[in-house]
């Protein structure tokens, strides 16, 4: 008993040292390397909701121009989390690391604990030390909503395994609400849906628990199908504003097929930020495949699957945004890790300890925040010396939300093309733009309108 104690601690105890190391930097402003766009995409609504537009049905971003600013997007969960905390404790750019920290710590746990159920505490070991070393251990400490989805996903499987194992409703209940809000705040860690399979093909779960599984996955499904193929579907057509546009297989394949290469890497390389761990996960799927483990390979057939229709889907996204990966990651983790445990266990622990240290060196580096990215933090103070406060601006960034999240400002994000096209100027000014805002860090331009003032990094322009 008291043995069976201490390795229980011990587990809490690696997830601690884990959640520790990735405190650092944790109240950074989001401008590290790796998608600081996606990060101020997800502050902005979660802003807009702190200042008034607290709305679960109408996320609303700033680069809307002449339009609400409606968009549709994922289910702002996790921005409404952000934003309360903002409500309570006052504005600050890193609640969402926070937040994304402790919830994805608790889902390491849970993922350990169903290792163990599903093998044994020795693949649970190993697979949970891969897992924390993986990409996860960057993304988990971002403002962004991937790992935070996937970590509800997974804790709302630990639970449906909670439900069979002792039949208690109220985990039923949980498990259901937590897988559902999962996929609501975003899409790909329904994939993750597929771990369930299993459960429905033991022998040992009985007929009744079946039944209710079934139905609450169908209506945590049915929720999920509505916000995304009915209400964003709906937002888009009605506010003309949209986050993700998906593609046709074909259609997929075509954008796909110049970038094979970095679509590959993206798995093999991309998801665990390790090579040495590809020895242990051919070594897996071998064992699974030879031993004709119909349970495990079920799951893993069935997540795989999903996921790389899905993957094809996104077109040129997946191979070029390391972190559409993500969902993949505790399934790759799995596979190592009885790939591990075919091995001498010395052998297994030197190997454990390589793909520990090369994925966190392949990932330090982005627990910083280079210095030439921190003037952005005085953006909005140099727009607000400028250009009347309440007044929208026009900027040059595209579709990239980075710039007007620190401008803290509505207004018309266009391509620097647009910016030096008359006819389009001209539209933009009779929706009543005016102020032409421009980044001197990343644009030297002269444009042929009234140049009202500068500031260190910023040129200001007034159309008539």
């Amino acid at each position: 008993m008291k043995n069976a104690l201490t390795k229980l601690k011990s587990i809490y105890g690696l997830v601690l040292g884990f959640f520790l190391i990735r405190l650092v930097g944790i109240t950074l402003p989001p401008l590290e390397t790796w998608h600081s766009w996606r990060q101020t995409l997800t502050n902005m609504i979660a802003r807009n909701m702190s200042e008034g537009s607290f709305s679960y049905l109408y996320p609303v971003v700033d680069m809307g121009g002449e339009r609400t600013g409606i968009i549709g997007s994922e289910f702002p969960f996790f921005q409404s989390l952000i934003a309360s905390c903002t409500l309570i404790f006052g504005e600050a750019h890193w609640y969402g690391r926070l937040i994304n920290l402790v919830v994805s710590s608790l889902a390491v746990i849970a993922f350990f604990h169903l290792c163990k159920r599903w093998w044994n505490e020795r693949t649970a070991w190993y697979g949970t030390v891969i897992f924390l070393t993986s990409l996860w251990l960057a993304f988990s400490r971002k403002c962004m909503p991937d790992t935070f989805a996937v970590s509800l996903v997974i804790m709302g499987i630990y639970w449906f395994q909670r439900y069979i194992d002792q039949r208690n409703w109220w985990k039923m209940l949980l498990a259901t609400a937590l897988i559902t809000l999962g996929g609501l705040c975003k899409i790909p860690a329904v994939f993750l849906f597929g771990l369930i399979v299993p459960l429905w093909m033991s022998k040992s779960v009985i007929l009744q628990v079946k039944v209710m599984i079934t139905l609450a996955v169908g209506i945590a499904s049915g929720i999920i199908g509505w916000w995304y193929f009915i209400w964003v579907p709906h937002l888009v057509d009605t506010y003309h504003f949209a986050l993700f546009f998906p593609k046709g297989i074909a259609e997929g394949l075509t954008e796909i097929a110049p970038l094979w290469g970095d679509f590959a890497a993206q798995v093999y390389f991309g998801a665990m930020r390790s090579y040495v761990v590809l020895l242990p996960i051919f070594i897996g799927i071998i064992w699974l495949g030879y031993r004709s483990n119909r349970l495990a390979m079920a799951g893993i057939v069935t997540v795989s699957a999903i996921f790389f229709v899905f993957a094809i889907k996104t077109g040129t996204v997946f191979p070029t945004h390391n972190y559409y990966v993500l969902p993949f990651v505790p399934v790759m983790g799995v596979i190592a890790a009885l790939g591990l445990q075919r091995m001498d266990k010395r052998l297994a622990i030197a190997l454990l300890l390589f793909i520990a240290a090369e994925g966190i060196g392949n990932q330090v580096s982005d627990f910083r925040v280079k210095d030439e990215v921190r003037y952005k933090l005085t953006l909005e103070q140099q727009v607000n010396q400028l250009v009347p406060k309440g007044e929208k601006i026009i900027i040059h960034s595209g579709p990239n939300p980075e710039w007007m999240y620190w401008y803290h400002r509505k207004g018309w994000s266009l391509e620097p093309t647009e910016i030096t096209d008359p006819a389009k100027m001209q539209e933009v000014r009779s929706f009543g733009g005016q102020y032409i805002v421009v980044d001197k860090r990343v644009w030297i331009i002269e444009l042929p309108f009234e140049k009202i003032g500068e500031t260190r990094d910023l040129a200001v322009w007034k159309m008539p």
